[in-house]
């Protein structure tokens, strides 16, 4: 039931062997798993979920007290930072149960460790959704893993390498001035013309 995927090493997943091609929503509730002894990084997540369709609605759920610089990272990402004065798992949970009814997603992804998204999952599942679960020890509730159709376990192969993003924006910032430089020459030429 535990498959081991062979490019990383402490990746597990239980599925029913599968492979899906869908739409899927990937709802991350920010406070409970972006935290520093996990140190999770988000392309890491997407590269694996990757494997099971396609990623069209993420969003990270952030309180109030979420750094300026954490909400740019998050939407640098690609992410939809979603930030409550009140309860973020509120919040998520409404719009996990809003996406119960939006006939374009075939999945709904939680990446939280707690079961206080259990009634909205119940719900999507009665209306025949996907439900995959991603989480982390200490903490990860055995009520939410036994109701998803997938569960993925973070462990030390989703940490955030700093030197990877940099290297990202590095090679991006080199593509602009290219693309840049190619534009700025396609000018010169037709102006000689």
């Amino acid at each position: 039931m535990w498959e081991k995927l062979s490019n990383l090493k402490k990746f597990y997943i239980k599925q029913d062997n599968k492979k899906r091609n869908n739409r899927m929503a990937l709802l991350i509730d920010g406070p409970n798993m972006l935290r520093k002894e996990f140190n999770i990084d988000l392309d890491k997540i997407r590269e694996v979920l990757d494997e099971f369709g396609s990623v069209v609605v993420g969003r990270v759920y952030l309180n109030q007290y979420a750094s300026d610089k954490l909400i740019e990272a998050i939407a640098n990402q690609g992410y939809e930072p979603k930030v409550s004065a009140g309860d973020v798992d509120v919040e998520m949970a409404v719009d996990g149960t809003e996406l119960i009814f939006n006939d374009t997603i075939d999945t709904i992804i939680y990446m939280t460790r707690d079961a206080d998204f259990l009634p909205a999952i119940r719900k999507a599942k009665e209306h025949g959704k996907n439900i995959i679960i991603i989480g982390a020890e200490p903490g990860f509730s055995t009520a939410i893993q036994n109701i998803a159709d997938y569960v993925i376990k973070i462990e030390d192969d989703f940490e955030f390498d700093k030197q990877k993003l940099e290297d990202e924006k590095r090679r991006k910032e080199e593509e602009f001035e290219a693309k840049k430089d190619k534009s700025r020459k396609s000018k010169i030429n037709w102006f000689k013309k």
